[in-house]
């Protein structure tokens, strides 16, 4: 099987990922939220529909161009997938298979079924894959590694990968820039960078930043499309809870009904929770977002105006070549196992 029959496999998925039928969007995501429950209808649609966007046959050839079509030597690739959002794992995935490698993927518990279910079309597409497709317990025969969990379990990562070439991603998380001078358009967009998935996704945003004296009331009543997050209970849980903690420590913070906003240093806030930090002049933001660059997975703002970052509502949509933690994962392929 060569590159442009990889390619061509792909492509197909994305046919069918795009052809799907009502029935059978309800029946996987059904299916996914009796093991998830965060796995809902709507995010397993918008998961789905990010991997067909992913698999878009003009931007996924012109993405393959740029790297060799063929391994010196096919590898067992073990690789590690988160389970935070529906589908995550699938980028790794593509990359290893579509470079021409062997894929052994060790699944999340909190994604088997859905990840097991596409990689099963992949065969069925192309049966030739059944040789390079392998579900497994244990990653021991692995030439090489890509992993992805929290900063605690990299450091594990890195222990019993670390003899072999190995690409490791730690926690990362997304901010927004406001400026004061967004339209209610332009905030009503920040809505799905906040809440798609609920805020579980590393291009989720999690954190705020604002200048000096800014008035809440615009963002928090364009943010009221969004409301509908709170249906969901273990969403609302967490709502009561961090509404709860706020309240009891007297911390300052607005409260939109289904979104609790407050002033904090840390970049990651809990599910349900806003957080912002305060900038008198760009320049100030400047050295903000410096410090806390190599933890970020993107920047959004009203327009993309901010450089370096890309407009409200584009924060759960990203490109094939929009790869975690910045890292080329096919340059990986193709250099480290040389």
């Amino acid at each position: 099987m060569n590159h442009s029959e990889r390619l061509a496999a792909f492509v197909a998925l994305g046919h069918r990922l795009t052809a799907l039928s009502p029935d059978e969007l309800t029946e996987l995501a059904a299916r996914a939220r009796n093991q998830n429950p965060w796995f809902d209808r709507p995010n397993v649609a918008a998961a789905l529909a990010g991997i067909a966007h992913l698999l878009e046959p003009g931007a996924l050839a012109q993405w393959a161009a740029r790297y060799p079509p063929e391994p010196t030597a096919v590898r067992q690739i073990g690789v590690v997938m988160a389970g935070n959002i529906p589908l995550v794992g699938f980028h790794d995935a593509l990359c290893v298979l579509l470079s021409g490698h062997v894929l052994l993927a060790k699944l999340s518990a909190s994604d088997t079924f859905l990840m097991t279910w596409i990689l099963n079309e992949l065969p069925q597409i192309e049966t030739r894959f059944t040789k390079f497709v392998q579900i497994v317990p244990r990653l021991n025969a692995a030439d090489a590694f890509i992993a992805t969990g929290s900063d605690n379990t990299s450091r594990y990562f890195e222990f019993y990968f670390g003899k072999k070439p190995n690409l490791i991603r730690r926690n990362r998380t997304s901010l927004a820039v406001l400026t004061g001078h967004e339209t209610d358009a332009e905030l009503a967009y920040l809505g799905p960078d906040i809440f798609q998935y609920y805020g579980l996704g590393c291009r989720n945003v999690s954190k705020l930043y604002v200048p000096e004296n800014y008035d809440f009331t615009p963002l928090l009543d364009a943010l009221q499309i969004c409301s509908g997050v709170l249906n969901h209970h273990k969403y609302q849980n967490n709502y009561d809870y961090n509404k709860s903690i706020l309240l009891v420590n007297a911390v300052p913070h607005f409260d939109a009904g289904f979104l609790l906003v407050t002033p904090n240093t840390a970049l990651v806030s809990p599910i349900s929770v806003l957080h912002y930090a305060e900038y008198a002049q760009e320049i100030d933001l400047v050295d903000q977002l410096t410090d806390v660059a190599p933890r970020l997975q993107c920047v959004v703002s009203a327009g993309g105006r901010w450089a370096g970052s890309v407009p409200f509502g584009r924060a759960q949509q990203p490109g094939v070549a929009d790869y975690a933690d910045g890292v080329d994962t096919m340059a990986f392929l193709a250099t480290e196992l040389l």
